[in-house]
């Protein structure tokens, strides 16, 4: 067997706990989506003719990102930081006594590296999330799973309700991924059950009003207006459980070979992506531009090539280089880096 296959059929190293292939896939997928958002930010694409006085970008392929990926990929992100955080302090209450303080140095390392993130992104979320987190920690830990859970919703409720989401949905979507996850979410969508069926099924019924309703509503951004962002929401579910019932055919090889690697290099892709787009636009400009399809294929062509990369890394080594910084703060000492040491040390 080749080494590209025993990666798709062998659960991956990662030192003590094992990996849920199908969220690292998803995350991937995240990735892409943000991506496609972010290059758009950070190139500031058609600023500078608007400054300059002349009329916004009416283009069709940013019309179709409004539609397809603003506010849709940034819920199951989050969402699944909420997961990540309920998977890492379970594992901390294993392995430390006092794990609570474990997850006090992950989530300031995240805010850190988010911070130095700023001087190329300032509109990078890495710093947002690391706050959220520490508020919403001492719920995760102390309390019983269900206020987890139920909390999460409300606060996601009214924060859509009333704030038409963005960033007051931060925290309870990170409660809720992480209630979700206490109860056996991650199982759920790796094995793709009736269940899951079913929330696609409503989530694509809901698809089409809540289209309707941000294409009435506004024009434009849909960050900017309630409508876009629960049609976003909704999108999210859709695109999530839709994945999750293709990882249970044969398409699960594919989205593997191209996203599980992404995924479990998630931070590195996010902070190396925001680095190459940024460069690029300091010798591209972008800011005079009239369409989207440029940053479009520039965005596609990175992340192919992130994902080539970041499978080739991970033949060798057991984490990305921004995730080793991170899980290192997070406990105080190097992580194996390579993945027959990490194998070893293993057994």
């Amino acid at each position: 067997m080749s080494a590209p296959d025993t990666a798709l059929t062998a659960p991956p190293l990662t030192g003590t706990r094992p990996r849920w292939r199908f969220l690292d896939s998803l995350r991937g997928f995240a990735v892409l989506g943000i991506l496609l958002v972010n290059a758009v930010d950070i190139t500031r694409l058609g600023m500078a003719r608007v400054m300059e006085g002349g009329a916004p970008i009416q283009d069709p392929v940013l019309d179709a990102l409004y539609l397809t990926v603003q506010t849709r990929f940034v819920p199951i992100f989050v969402f699944l930081f909420g997961i990540s955080l309920w998977i890492v302090l379970d594992g901390a209450r294993a392995r430390a006594p006092r794990p609570w303080l474990v997850m006090v140095r992950r989530l300031v390392g995240l805010a850190i590296i988010g911070g130095l993130l700023m001087f190329v992104y300032p509109g990078n979320v890495l710093v947002e999330y690391g706050v959220a987190g520490l508020l919403m920690l001492p719920v995760v830990a102390l309390t019983p799973r269900w206020v987890t859970l139920a909390g999460g919703a409300a606060l996601t409720i009214v924060a859509y309700a009333v704030f038409g989401g963005g960033l007051p949905s931060v925290p309870g979507l990170i409660l809720l991924g992480a209630g979700a996850a206490a109860y056996g979410l991650p199982r759920a969508l790796e094995s793709s059950g009736r269940t899951v069926a079913i929330v696609f099924a409503a989530a694509a019924v809901l698809t089409v009003p809540t289209l309707v309703w941000q294409l009435n509503a506004s024009v434009g951004d849909p960050r900017f207006s309630t409508a876009g962002s629960v049609a976003g929401l909704v999108m999210a579910v859709l695109y999530s459980t839709g994945l999750a019932l293709l990882w249970r055919t044969p398409a699960r090889r594919a989205i593997a070979a191209f996203f599980e690697p992404l995924g479990r290099m998630a931070l590195t892709s996010y902070v190396g992506a925001a680095l190459v787009v940024a460069l690029t636009a300091q010798v591209v400009d972008f800011g005079h531009m009239t369409s989207a399809a440029p940053v479009v294929v520039l965005a596609l062509v990175l992340i192919v090539v992130q994902s080539v990369l970041s499978r080739i890394w991970l033949r060798h080594f057991v984490y990305g280089p921004v995730e080793w910084l991170w899980r290192t703060a997070t406990w105080l000492r190097p992580a194996s880096m390579r993945r027959r040491i990490a194998a070893t040390e293993g057994q």
